[in-house]
């Protein structure tokens, strides 16, 4: 039994995942795995008001 190498399993993997669920969900199952970039704690400052009051009255406002 000779041993695969990494590419050779991704490569075959990734085969698989394209010949039964089909391209659209093989993708959907590969970022499933994302982690995604970024820092919501600290980004939400950036764009979520402080007051949740605030919040929610422009929601009211549509904003």
């Amino acid at each position: 039994m000779t041993t695969k190498t990494i590419s050779r399993i991704q490569q075959e993997g990734m085969q698989a995942l394209i010949n039964t669920p089909g391209p659209v969900e093989a993708i959907r199952f590969i970022k499933i795995f994302d982690p995604g970039f970024g820092d919501y704690t600290i980004e939400r400052k950036t764009w979520l008001p402080d007051d949740p009051d605030e919040y929610f009255r422009s929601i009211e406002r549509g904003k």
